[in-house]
């Protein structure tokens, strides 16, 4: 108990758990992973975070790092080792306005930085269905995604500047304010991404944008993607590049919605084949400023797209949000995915990114495949179509590890030969090693392993996770 005391002295004993005080931090919110750590240490600060890391490492404890525990591939898995949990970190150090920036500890929850940033008329644009509970720490250790990406990029392009401590508990001061910065390595993105193999993240400057005006939303439905794909060009062409989200929702994700969520209904009369959940956003007020007959011009323009489009049997019917009640629904349709899965057992659960022009291919081919090799599988999707990631996940027929193993190999087979990436926003975690094994370059892997011993010589920063043993 040495360890323990040692770290109690640091902490205070409060936040040192053990036992079943640890259950809620070892298992993932899926409950698929179940994990038996030593103990749980909450520190308060970045100080108390490097000598809770300096202890481990003089006592050769694994140090496994916690935020929302919102993750989907084993990030947080451990069997003896320590979690340090960041959720005391919780303060926003600073948030200022004229330089559209946020500097938050790694234990801010997202929508907390969602809602200061609209209390000066701002917006964070890393936004997804869990950041009511996902920390800042979490995103930036996965580099999360979510329904923006398409305009404002994923965690890693809305990051400015990182604090880490190192596995021997040094603190890595990368807090910059700069949009440039061509001095040496680009160190920060290193550990953006990593997810907590090479150092803790205890803080981040992060970019604010602009708050939006007025929203134009709407659903839209179709007889085959390659037709409604084309909405997103044309919208992009209309508006000047304001479209922000472009989700995908084929045939299978409404039947599934109405079966597990009948409460939040559907925008259509009859389940249309893909249905399509398209949002523009505006910061000029000319463009959000309703006109004499009562029509906010940016969703005129969304409303012209969609009316030439139909016209022309692109599409087959729409529905534009005319209040900020009706856009909220839609997005709660969309934003119930990872809950509607809940409950569906096997499953085999994919993370990947297509080329925009190729995702039908892939989803073609792939049906077409798994049904020889498993006749009778399932498959749910929902995407964010506009940066080409699916979450794409299948439900086999039995139980069979050797099975499961198969069927992601099938998954990984047409990615690679789309020139995809088995791994677009969820992380890489346990789940995904075979498919780093199997898939990453061979180099690529060399590099990644060089970096963790150089970073980690003793292997405890999250050992196990992201890199795959040599």
């Amino acid at each position: 108990m040495g360890l323990i005391d040692d770290l109690a002295a640091v902490v205070g004993p409060p936040q040192v758990l053990v036992g079943e005080a640890t259950r809620r931090y070892a298992d993932d919110w899926m409950g698929k992973y179940h994990g038996a750590p030593l103990a749980v240490v909450r520190p308060a600060d970045t100080a108390q975070v490097a000598a809770c890391v300096r202890l481990a490492a003089a006592a050769g404890v694994a140090v496994v790092p916690v935020s929302g525990n919102t993750g989907l591939v084993g990030g947080t898995m451990t069997e003896g080792g320590l979690m340090i949990s960041l959720e005391r970190m919780n303060r926003i150090r600073a948030l200022r306005p004229e330089a559209r920036l946020v500097v938050a500890e790694a234990g801010v929850i997202l929508q907390a930085i969602h809602e200061a940033a609209e209390a000066l008329g701002l917006y964070f644009p890393l936004w997804f269905g869990a950041r009511g509970s996902a920390q800042l720490g979490g995103a930036l250790s996965t580099n999360a995604g979510g329904s923006n990406v398409l305009r404002y990029g994923s965690t890693r392009g809305l990051c400015l500047g990182i604090e880490v401590v190192l596995a021997d508990g040094r603190v890595l001061d990368l807090m910059s304010e700069l949009h440039k910065d061509n001095s040496g390595y680009d160190l920060k993105d290193l550990f953006i991404g990593a997810e907590g193999t090479l150092g803790i993240v205890t803080a981040a400057v992060m970019k604010l944008v602009p708050a939006p005006l007025a929203h134009a939303t709407a659903c839209v439905a179709a007889d085959s993607l390659p037709k409604a794909l084309g909405l997103l060009n044309r919208m992009q062409a209309a508006t000047g590049g304001r479209v922000e989200a472009f989700e995908f929702m084929p045939r299978s994700y409404s039947q599934r919605l109405v079966e597990a969520r009948p409460d939040l209904g559907l925008p259509f009369a009859e389940i249309p084949e893909v249905t399509i959940l398209i949002e523009a956003g505006t910061t000029v007020a000319e463009e959000a400023a309703p006109g004499p007959d009562g029509a906010v011009p940016l969703v005129a323009r969304l409303e012209e797209v969609l009316g030439a489009m139909f016209e022309e049997g692109l599409i087959s019917d729409a529905v534009v949000a005319q209040s900020e009640a009706q856009r909220r629904a839609m997005w709660a349709r969309r934003e119930a995915a990872a809950e509607i899965c809940v409950g569906l057992d096997p499953a085999v659960d994919t993370d990947v990114c297509l080329p925009l022009d190729k995702v039908d291919a892939f989803l073609t081919l792939t049906e077409a495949r798994l049904a020889v090799l498993d006749p009778g599988i399932r498959s749910l999707t929902v995407a964010h179509l506009g940066d080409g990631n699916l979450h794409y996940t299948l439900f086999p027929t039995r139980k069979d590890a050797a099975l499961a193993d198969a069927v992601m190999d099938c998954v990984e087979d047409v990615v690679q030969e789309l020139g995809g990436s088995f791994s677009a926003e969820h992380g890489i975690g346990l789940s995904k090693l075979p498919s780093m094994r199997r898939r990453k370059n061979p180099v690529a892997l060399e590099v990644m392993r060089a970096l963790k011993a150089a970073l980690d010589p003793q292997g405890v920063m999250n050992p196990g996770k992201v890199v795959p043993l040599g």
